[in-house]
């Protein structure tokens, strides 16, 4: 008994002590950040025909479809061509902030409504790749993935050694943006915009009270307990929504492994064949032909598909092999990046499965990028090694305001 007392004890420390993966998320957070980004920026050209009033999919099927499902999509409060650029605009800036690690949690609140507006306006328009941001858009505002690699990082650590100086240092941003967001909220929710499904307004007022009690205690609590409360609670949300992540990713493996297992051309070896003489997958025809020409190599990379999507969900316990399949299968998305066209989905895919990345390999990717940027920027490489996570607080400086980590 005193065994299980003490292993469940221990499991309970590990989830409430201690945000665990803080480089994983980092680069999840940066990867997704960035394929939306990208493709956002690629299609600027042709936004109004994508998401706008130009495309097949007009304002008035959306407004139908919408009305059935409860979607949440901010570009549905106007059909107006001014109203559309503002919301795509506000999509790009929201992707950049998070990618940069600018108010994480804001930024990360504000990547979702963007997404989840352009996404639900055409729900026809995408891929695979679509799919997999819009759900792990959901799954970033639970997670702390700004404590590495950010703006709020360095924000932390200056506040820091300010206070370790004697020195106070306010955060008077965070308290008026989200002051401005709750606002824009309120003013929403009286209109009656947010009557839909009302999952993603109770996550947006759900933020929106949290931040503000996070804030309150950190201004006015005169002991630390409160705060290690606070701490507990992100700490339990963000491991749990980093287990989600996780799962989701092995879910999108496992299904389509096994989806390719019943299929007959996946049996006899031959499905990379077909799509590699598409036009609409060959961007590279001659190589697609040099591919295709070989049946030993479609062969082999047909059978090597479903067996790495197959076994990767059962190599997680195997630290090794784990690694092995890892790099395997984001060699086999860079492969259909070039190969079929399809870059946005394989970022996609590759942001996902970064989540399994080791940590010593992220340390030291680190390591590398600092040292590049020390090179091409000499005064922002004075800033010695690359800081890890910060160690968790115990007590919060009455003027620290909350981090946005």
């Amino acid at each position: 008994m005193n065994r299980f007392a003490l292993a469940l004890s221990g499991a309970i420390a590990r989830v409430t002590e201690t945000a665990h993966g803080p480089y994983q998320t980092a680069v999840v957070r940066i990867g997704f950040a960035a394929t939306w980004l990208l493709f956002l920026l690629r299609e600027f050209p042709h936004r109004a025909e994508l998401y706008g009033p130009d495309g097949p999919w007009s304002w008035r099927l959306a407004d139908e479809l919408i009305a059935q499902n409860g979607a949440f999509t901010v570009l549905m409060w106007s059909g107006g061509r001014v109203w559309f650029e503002i919301v795509y605009g506000f999509a790009v800036l929201a992707a950049l902030l998070l990618l940069v690690g600018w108010r994480t949690r804001t930024s990360a609140v504000l990547f979702m409504v963007g997404v989840l507006s352009l996404q639900n306006r055409s729900v026809f328009m995408g891929d695979g790749g679509d799919n997999v941001v819009h759900l792990m858009c959901v799954y970033l505002v639970f997670t702390r993935c700004g404590r590495v690699w950010s703006l709020d990082a360095r924000r932390v650590r200056r506040v820091r050694e300010a206070h370790a100086r004697g020195e106070r240092f306010p955060d008077r941003t965070g308290p008026a943006l989200w002051a401005v967001l709750g606002l824009a909220l309120a003013a929403a929710t009286a209109a009656g915009r947010l009557d839909g499904d009302p999952m993603v307004p109770a996550l947006l007022w759900g933020c929106l009270l949290a931040q503000a009690l996070w804030w309150l205690v950190g201004r006015y609590a005169r002991t630390a307990q409160p705060r290690i409360l606070l701490d507990v609670i992100a700490n339990i949300l963000h491991n749990g929504a980093l287990l989600v992540i996780m799962a989701e990713a092995c879910l999108i493996y496992a299904t389509a492994g096994w989806y390719k297992i019943q299929g007959s051309r996946w049996q006899d070896g031959t499905a990379v064949y077909y799509p590699l003489h598409l036009d609409y997958f060959s961007p590279w025809p001659a190589l697609a032909d040099a591919l295709a020409a070989s049946g030993t190599m479609v062969m082999l990379v047909t059978y090597g598909t479903v067996l790495v999507q197959v076994a990767f969900p059962f190599t997680l316990l195997h630290r090794r092999v784990k690694n092995v399949l890892l790099a395997a299968m984001i060699t086999e998305h860079l492969v259909i990046a070039v190969v079929l066209g399809l870059p946005f989905f394989s970022l996609a895919m590759i942001a996902a499965d970064a989540v399994f990345l080791p940590t010593a390999f992220l340390r030291r990717l680190g390591g590398w990028a600092a040292r590049a940027r020390g090179r091409l920027l000499p005064r922002a490489g004075r800033g010695g090694p690359v800081p890890g996570p910060p160690a968790p607080e115990r007590a919060a400086p009455s003027h620290a305001g909350s981090p946005a980590a």
